[in-house]
């Protein structure tokens, strides 16, 4: 079943792509959420049209995605402080919510959904790397340190 994403869906696609999905999936979940529509001919047109449309204002919402990610690699070193226990252990982790807010306090605004740490959840001391969505199309790998904080 050919489907039209409304919204970005997490490992399907994102808005206005054409995904194929299996019947039940987009009948009985995407559909009655409102995340798709079906792939009709008319609608495929009218999509088509819309992309046209959108073409230049995307080239824009770019650039500004381009200017965000050109600030992290402005960011020579990033290192976020957590307590820590026996053989570097911290307590509790550090999360995609903890790195979000310590770009944040470096001018780099980004939301922490987009935000991806390899691995999940950091829970020792040492360099680590994250991935980071500004755009679909603007996409920057990103490596950070977490350091023990002094007692």
């Amino acid at each position: 079943m050919e489907l039209i994403l409304k919204q970005d869906v997490d490992n399907l696609g994102f808005t206005d792509d054409v995904v194929s999905v299996k019947n039940g999936y987009g009948r009985n979940y995407l559909i009655p959420h409102g995340y798709a529509t079906l792939a009709t001919p008319s609608a495929k047109k009218a999509l088509e049209e819309k992309l046209k449309q959108q073409a230049y204002k995307e080239r824009k919402v770019i650039e500004e995605a381009q200017k965000e990610a050109d600030k992290l690699g402005e960011i020579l070193e990033l290192k976020i402080t957590a307590k820590t226990g026996e053989k570097d252990k911290l307590f509790g982790s550090v999360t995609n919510a903890n790195l979000a807010e310590a770009l944040e306090k470096e001018n780099v605004s980004i939301d922490k959904k987009y935000i991806s740490i390899a691995g999940g959840a950091i829970k020792r001391t040492g360099q680590y790397e994250a991935t980071i969505r500004f755009h679909r199309d603007v996409i920057e790998t990103f490596t950070f340190d977490v350091v023990a904080e002094n007692q």
